[in-house]
């Protein structure tokens, strides 16, 4: 309320032309704008493989994410959110995900789980937190908040829909506690959906209404493209990343920009084994996460 929330802090010193666009278009489903983005699948394979080979475990959706922190790192004005047609700094860098109870069987169930990174961190870093949170949510007994509360609002005829009125309402005025934003996997940075993982194609993913998510990927499964290298034309396979955005929440060019450093990162992973040499933050925005205990994967 009053500009204030626990995951943010509103903004005023935007564009005009960018300010005015939540009054034209009031919620995420109208503004959503669809990306396609390939990935050179050969070169993060040759990478990953280099990996193994110094003790290193990493997989294709670490490098990702790692690719966004640090773009987010250099960009946060692609880290807001938009709430009740006011913009807000985000005061984290969170990115949800589903995780299979039993990798081995689907039929065992799935939650959502939301990791917070802190904007210097390593691609081993990223590693580190992912493979600590997919842990503790592992196995068909591993329940966390967002499942506790969805079972127990089930379980009552009626409940669900009033809780999550209640929570909207709450949420509209920045008044939902600090710890249920902290779990609701909805208020995230980025969403994002490892559909290669159960082999089917990239897809591009709905933003939800509910919550303050901005930014969607779909990863898929590799794809062979005809390419033309040193003069030779070749098959050749490529990472396809569905991507969907929020465009109110920031400029064309601001966008530009983040997917550029994205894709830097992306076709450079090395860049990722070590900390960015500046990080930016939006006005009385800044944030830090503790380190993860060192270990390798």
């Amino acid at each position: 309320m009053f500009g204030f929330r626990p995951d943010g802090r509103r903004i005023s010193d935007i564009e005009p032309i960018v300010r005015i666009t939540p009054y034209l278009m009031p919620t995420r489903v109208d503004s959503m704008v669809f990306l396609q983005h390939e990935v050179d699948f050969e070169m993060l394979t040759r990478y990953i493989a280099a990996q193994a080979i110094k003790g290193e475990k990493v997989t294709y959706m670490q490098i990702i994410i790692a690719a966004f922190v640090r773009a987010v790192s250099q960009h946060p004005e692609i880290n807001r959110f938009i709430m009740n047609k006011q913009y807000y700094s985000r005061k984290n860098c969170t990115v949800s995900f589903s995780v299979l109870h039993d990798p081995q069987d689907a039929d065992k169930g799935e939650t959502t789980v939301k990791i917070k990174f802190d904007p210097t961190d390593t691609l081993y870093d990223v590693r580190d937190r992912m493979n600590e949170a997919i842990e503790k949510n592992r196995g068909e007994e591993a329940k966390n908040f967002a499942d506790k509360l969805a079972s127990f609002v089930l379980a009552v005829p009626g409940l669900a829909t009033l809780v999550v009125a209640l929570v909207r309402l709450l949420d509209r005025y920045g008044l939902c506690p600090g710890a249920l934003l902290d779990s609701l996997p909805f208020h995230t940075s980025m969403f994002i959906t490892n559909n290669a993982s159960i082999g089917l194609h990239h897809v591009n993913h709905h933003i939800y209404n509910f919550g303050s998510t901005s930014l969607f990927f779909g990863m898929g499964t590799p794809l062979k493209k005809a390419v033309v290298e040193h003069g030779e034309a070749r098959m050749k396979r490529f990472l396809p990343i569905g991507i969907t955005a929020d465009e109110r929440v920031s400029s064309g060019a601001h966008f530009a920009r983040f997917f550029t450093t994205m894709n830097r990162c992306l076709n450079h992973p090395e860049m990722l084994e070590t900390p960015p040499e500046v990080v930016l933050y939006d006005p009385k925005a800044e944030y830090h996460v503790a380190k993860p205990e060192k270990k390798k994967a």
